[in-house]
């Protein structure tokens, strides 16, 4: 980024990125700069070889993202927002670096499917989560919907499309959608399953997530069967990491990962 955002902070702690949004007074909702700035932070997050894990979070107890800001230009079309969608986020497809979200509050509309297009979600049991676009004449076009309908099955899916309900943090859980709920400090849970990540091997990380991703776009028979021809995966299997991971075991001491 060429200069500093106005809209978000970033913060580095070793290979862990932290992203804030810091719209406050608006629910952290998002307009096109913020849009922007978020879309350029995790731009950097992904070529930096030295960041291996993202947290996004909003700024306050009240709000994680309230969405798009309903009172700034609305988006009329793709080209609208930045190519990475969202937040910078829902239409990321490329990125095979885990990011977390720490919703710290309320994630409505483009936060939640914000929130969805993250690997990991941790909630404040404070916080809802609501797609009720149909609410105010519009849709759910940041990807919202596809998630949904592809991690919770399209009957409980269309209970939330059709109605625009809030969901309680608690029941984003039973639903699968978020791994974790706490009463306090909802960024340090991000970061403790941060902490887990950073523990193994960076190229092992993001090879497994991009299999994982083009899995759940596949036949299950052609993921296993293609497994072994990947590049990642060769590239993995070569790695020094692979050759250092081995030998901490049997040395009984905790890995240096060199990401290479």
């Amino acid at each position: 980024m060429t200069s500093s955002p106005q809209f978000i902070a970033i913060d580095r702690e070793g290979p862990l990125t932290i992203i804030t949004i810091r719209r406050p007074e608006a629910r952290n909702a998002l307009h096109r700069a913020a849009h922007d700035e978020m879309a350029a932070a995790l731009d950097a997050f992904a070529a930096d070889d030295d960041q291996w894990v993202a947290i996004i979070t909003g700024d306050g107890d009240k709000a994680f993202c309230a969405g798009q800001d309903l009172k700034s230009e609305l988006p009329t079309s793709a080209a609208s927002l930045p190519p990475s969608g969202c937040g910078g986020m829902t239409s990321r497809f490329d990125l095979d670096k885990p990011v977390i979200a720490a919703v710290n509050g309320v994630a409505f509309g483009g936060g939640f499917e914000l929130a969805l297009a993250c690997d990991i979600i941790v909630a404040s049991s404070r916080a809802l989560f609501a797609l009720p676009e149909p609410r105010v004449g519009l849709a759910a076009l940041a990807g919202g919907i596809q998630r949904l309908a592809q991690e919770i099955g399209m009957k409980r899916a269309m209970s939330l499309l059709l109605t625009g309900r809030r969901l309680s943090a608690q029941e984003a859980a039973a639903l699968g959608l978020v791994a974790e709920v706490v009463d306090g400090d909802v960024l340090g849970c991000a970061r403790r399953w941060a902490v887990e990540i950073i523990a193994c091997a960076p190229l092992a990380v993001r090879a497994t997530k991009r299999v994982a991703l083009d899995a759940a776009a596949q036949p299950l028979s052609d993921t296993v069967v293609q497994l072994w021809n990947r590049p990642e995966i060769a590239g993995l299997l070569a790695s020094r990491d692979a050759v250092e991971g081995r030998t901490a075991f049997a040395e009984k001491r905790s890995p240096d990962w060199q990401g290479r």
